[in-house]
């Protein structure tokens, strides 16, 4: 395990981007609705990448199935049942209804991912 700076830098950009989409864009709600699962797929990869040596394909497919996994656990309503109704930043970043598209947003994200890794080869 060892810093790679060009997947920190990218998951630190990513993570302000997606702080202003999420505070300051609001208003936007097409940015913050769609745009938004696009890029936290990409984020969490990043994030990923920054620290281990994992085969990118694997960990594209393991991210995207976690988002989903988080997508579905939110049609249970699973940050109220864990006490969060209260607390406004975990119901943002665990979010608080299903969506399909939310779904869609995420294979969106992580196909750039892999379209991204392609183009690098």
């Amino acid at each position: 395990m060892r810093l790679k700076y060009k997947y920190f830098v990218t998951t630190i950009f990513l993570f302000i981007v997606e702080v202003l989409i999420a505070t300051k864009l609001a208003y936007i709600d097409w940015l913050r609705a769609y745009f938004g699962d696009v890029l936290v797929v990409i984020l969490i990869y990043t994030f990923i990448q920054s620290f281990f040596d994992f085969d990118k394909t694997k960990t594209i497919i393991g991210v995207f199935l976690f988002a989903c996994a988080i997508e579905f656990a939110q049609h249970f309503h699973f940050a109220e049942l864990l006490g969060f109704k209260d607390n406004k930043i975990a119901m943002i970043v665990l979010g608080n209804s299903f969506s399909w598209i939310d779904i869609l947003c995420y294979l969106i994200g992580s196909f750039c991912i892999f379209t991204f890794n392609k183009f690098l080869k």
